[in-house]
């Protein structure tokens, strides 16, 4: 806590006490407000202003530093200056008290708590973002809670000072109408009960209820102000219309489909969308033939020998097909309508917010829904550089059609799908150089990770490129160029065929979403119900974001199939608490939670415990010992803030992490559960055990050494 923080808070609680010390809160009763009455009515009358002052002042710090009394001072408002000047001075002086109140607590406190607990609050902070006027105004109207609560609670969050201030007035000056009504009748009161009845508490709160209610409207209005001008169907056709069969459409029509809606799921090409027939399984399937050609070539001295290994590259994409096909029937049109879905294979275009246009073999007719799901997707992002349009590049859509492994291949990006499919075409054969605009691989990773697999790619044969950015493309007596700058200077890379890795673009053209105005940027719009400006309209997966993966798709899928159908009934929030994601390269690279860098970005405190996979057994013989475990914890405790794997099956040990911070479990009990031996898993206890050697309690374990010195002499 800065010198600054630590005065005002000093100075707030000598203040608060000397109250109590100098007994000066025996002014703020009912019994010392009847008896100095007509005296208070008497200086009223010889010096106005002065009167109105002093007492504006004492309201003022009386509410500042959360005295009680402000009741009294509310009622004596009301019998000094009358109902006009009473309400007038009650309500500005304890809106300006609370404010005050409201600024320290922000100042000392906000900066501390949010950074503690600041994971904690998310939601909350999200919720105060967007409707923190309304639980404001709730809560000013129903005085069943502590004002001096609300204003040392409201102080730490993000809400706007401004907003807080005017939400506050119009509070106050609702609220204190009653009571300095009451105090111009103070002769009849004889306690705080004649004032604050039950009947009173309950108007209070039924007009605490209001910014509710009128919340409640508010969304009423804006929902036919978004459907204005469009004729809602008076019966629909479906509960909900999906639009794309990858993974996020499937889980939505699933999920559907599982509640008994009548639901219609949409696809112009393949079913299981990206991740089945170009991503996710094809990639895996390439890189298993890969890793299986490297195993083979480096197992002599295992006292395996492999003289001349050979790879067909035909018999590999081949395979790699047949690997689609033993999964397709997972995603096919006949299982999904098994479970209750019907499925069309044609164009989607969305003509209203209830209707959408199926296009068949040139045929089209129009179905109506209450809800739609958009799971569009996302493709392989190509920049415009020059001379592009004159090679036959290749991206992650269409590398699956090669027959001939490129001698030299050119891959542009270093993010994972530049690495993963680097690597396993030069241990298929090919000689691959990397370019990458970065100056490291894997920018979204930790420093020390991305140098963990580029020292192994370089030892795999790669030639990377780091820092090289570039521009264009030429041709020289034949042979295909890339022109790149490295250090101001331009460098030219030959190549005989190139790959495009440089991230992917989500697909939020070309089914009608530009003629309805549904909002987009790179990506749709949604809010935190995953629903777009268009109520009924939700969207999912990539072609929300803000994480381009499979699982993440599915996650999100769940809620936007949910909301969809059961709004506004019941309705969740989309909770991106804890996101795994793994790079398949060899060594694998997976995190779950923060990565240091991450950590560093945010100001976040951690502490960080490694365990190197060449110290663990089954790493030693399974001849993988390489990689290393790191885990961030909060300071002093064992509460996993982040993990991240470089290492032998690293997806897989990550699960444990994943669920151990889904759940709340920390390193301890990660360290008191057994692990078979001899397995991987094992690095996960061991890396529990090395945090726990770092934190053991030295005092105790002295104490604990005397005690065994005693029991030896």
């Amino acid at each position: 806590m800065s010198f600054k923080k630590l005065l005002l808070l000093l100075l707030i609680v000598a203040l608060f006490i000397s109250a109590f010390v100098f007994d000066l809160t025996q002014y703020l009763s009912l019994d010392v407000l009847k008896e100095q009455q007509q005296q208070l009515n008497s200086l009223f009358a010889q010096n106005p202003f002065a009167t109105f002052a002093i007492y504006f002042a004492i309201y003022v710090i009386s509410t500042a530093l959360s005295l009680p009394g402000a009741t009294v001072l509310t009622l004596g408002a009301g019998a000094i200056f009358g109902f006009g000047w009473g309400l007038l001075l009650a309500s500005f002086a304890a809106s300006f008290g609370a404010f005050l109140s409201f600024l320290s607590a922000r100042f000392i406190l906000r900066d501390w708590v949010q950074a503690k607990f600041g994971e904690r609050l998310e939601a909350i902070n999200r919720g105060i973002e967007r409707d923190g006027a309304f639980y404001l105004l709730s809560l000013r109207l129903v005085p069943l809670f502590p004002f001096f609560v609300i204003n040392l609670v409201m102080g730490l969050t993000p809400i706007k000072a401004w907003t807080y201030y005017w939400v506050s007035q119009v509070g106050m000056l609702l609220g204190a109408a009653v009571y300095i009504n009451a105090g111009t009748q103070l002769a009849q009161i004889n306690s705080l009960g004649d004032v604050v009845s039950a009947d009173l508490i309950g108007a209070f709160v039924l007009l605490g209820i209001m910014p509710i209610v009128a919340k409640f409207i508010l969304s009423i209005v804006k929902r036919r102000k978004a459907f204005k001008g469009y004729h809602k169907p008076k019966s629909f056709d479906n509960n909900m219309v999906v639009i794309g069969a990858g993974s996020a459409g499937l889980v939505s029509a699933y999920i559907a489909a599982a509640v008994k809606a009548k639901v219609t799921l949409i696809e112009r090409d393949k079913m299981g969308g990206d991740c089945l027939n170009t991503g996710c399984v094809p990639s895996k399937a390439l890189l298993h033939a890969a890793n299986v050609a490297q195993q083979t070539r480096n197992s002599e001295h295992l006292g395996v020998k492999a003289d001349n290994v050979q790879v067909d590259v035909k018999q590999v994409m081949q395979q790699v097909r047949d690997v689609i096909g033993k999964i397709e029937p997972h995603d096919s049109v006949e299982r999904y309508e098994k479970l209750g879905v019907n499925v069309e294979l044609g164009d989607a275009r969305i003509v209203s917010p209830w209707e959408v246009e199926i296009t068949q073999n040139g045929e089209t007719k129009t179905i109506t829904t209450r809800a739609i799901v958009v799971a569009t997707g996302a493709r392989p992002l190509i920049p415009q550089f020059e001379g592009l349009d004159n090679v036959d590049y290749l991206t992650s859509d269409n590398v699956w059609s090669l027959q001939e492994l490129p001698k030299r291949l050119l891959v542009l990006g270093g993010g994972p799908i530049g690495c993963e499919l680097s690597q396993a075409f030069q241990r298929l054969g090919s000689q691959v150089t990397l370019v990458e605009m970065a100056d490291r691989i894997l920018s979204q990773e930790d420093q020390d990770s991305a140098e963990l697999l580029a020292q192994q790619l370089q030892k795999d044969g790669i030639d990377l490129k780091t820092g090289h950015k570039g521009k264009r493309f030429e041709q020289h007596d034949g042979e295909h160029v890339l022109v790149a700058e490295y250090n101001g200077k331009e460098q030219r890379i030959p190549f005989d065929r190139v790959l495009i890795a440089l991230g992917r673009q989500a697909n939020v053209s070309g089914f009608g979403l530009e003629a309805l105005g549904v909002e987009t940027d790179r990506t749709i719009n949604t809010n935190e119900l995953l629903q777009t400006n268009y109520p009924n309209i939700y969207a999912c997966g990539d072609v929300v974001g803000p994480y381009q993966f499979t699982h993440v798709a599915s996650h999100q899928a769940w809620y936007a199939a949910v909301n969809a159908l059961f709004d506004p009934f019941k309705t969740f929030r989309v909770d991106y608490s804890v996101i795994p994601w793994v790079t398949y390269t060899s060594p694998q690279v997976a995190n779950v939670g923060l990565t240091e860098q991450q950590a560093q970005q945010h100001n976040k405190e951690y502490e960080v415990t490694t365990y190197d996979f060449g110290e663990l057994d089954r790493a030693i013989a399974d001849d993988s010992a390489y990689g290393r475990v790191k885990v961030l914890t909060v300071p002093g405790k064992d509460k996993i803030l982040g993990v991240n794997i470089v290492g032998p099956y690293a997806g897989e040990l990550l699960a444990e992490y994943v669920l151990a911070m889904k759940h709340g479990i920390g390193l301890n009990k990660i360290l008191g559960t057994i692990h078979s031996y001899p397995t991987l898993a094992e690095a996960n206890k061991y890396v529990a055990g090395e945090w726990k050697r770092a934190h053991a309690p030295q005092r105790v374990l002295n104490w604990v050494e005397k005690f065994h010195r005693w029991r030896r002499s």
